[in-house]
């Protein structure tokens, strides 16, 4: 059956007042949720947009019921993270705990069985950290989210600067983009702690009058500019 207009209307004003108050849950909740860091904010994730489908898909049941469902389960998700930061018990109830599954070049086969892993993900998750023998591990610790943290045994560590004792200098800032498109990246500008006149000056070292005249600009780690001109 075909729908009306008003049946039409309704899915819309639904389906955008879901997606604004959907928007504003997944602000409130953070990044953390965001990036399933754990089994519980990736099954949190999957029943909020469970519920948000069902709101704009089913269209038998009280809006507001649904909408006061859904920022319930938001709550409960939020109270849960803060009783998360303030009991480190519930945390590794919740959360669960790293697990040592390479333990100075010896392989835990225990904690491989309690994982519910075989020499086949162990293999799989090294080769994605660039280790293709379990020779070259000393420590191997699977992280809550389910990634590999790896310590290298001491032969198949990188040299360094400092053990080679070449000279080398701090970095001053992060390397960040301060122009895109003639445009500046104001933000970051405040974050590095300068300022247009400065960004004005270093752009007349380079012979460039003018911010439009830039395509992209980043500040290296140096304090020097990179930059592209239109």
């Amino acid at each position: 059956m075909a729908l009306g207009i008003i049946d039409v209307f309704q899915l819309l004003l639904k389906t955008t007042v879901t997606f604004i108050v959907l928007l504003t849950l997944a602000r409130i909740l953070g990044n953390k949720q965001m990036s399933h860091l754990t089994f519980f904010n990736y099954i949190t994730g999957i029943t909020i947009g469970s519920i948000a489908a069902n709101i704009i898909s089913i269209g038998n049941k009280p809006f507001i019921n649904d909408l006061i469902g859904l920022t319930w389960w938001c709550i409960l998700t939020a109270l849960t993270g803060y009783i998360n930061l303030k009991s480190g018990n519930i945390r590794s109830i919740i959360d669960g705990q790293p697990t040592i599954l390479i333990k100075r070049g010896k392989i835990m086969k225990q904690s491989l069985s309690s994982s519910r892993l075989n020499m086949d993900d162990l293999s799989m998750l090294l080769r994605k950290q660039n280790i293709f023998s379990i020779t070259e591990v000393e420590y191997a610790i699977l992280e809550p989210d389910g990634n590999l943290s790896v310590m290298k045994k001491q032969s198949q560590q990188q040299v360094t600067k400092s053990d080679m004792k070449i000279p080398y200098s701090t970095s001053k800032y992060i390397p960040s983009e301060i122009i895109v498109d003639g445009k500046i990246i104001n933000h970051n500008l405040e974050e590095l702690n300068l300022n247009k006149n400065w960004l004005k000056k270093q752009l007349k070292q380079q012979n460039i009058a003018s911010i439009e005249d830039v395509f992209y600009a980043e500040i290296q780690s140096d304090g020097t500019l990179f930059i592209d001109k239109n």
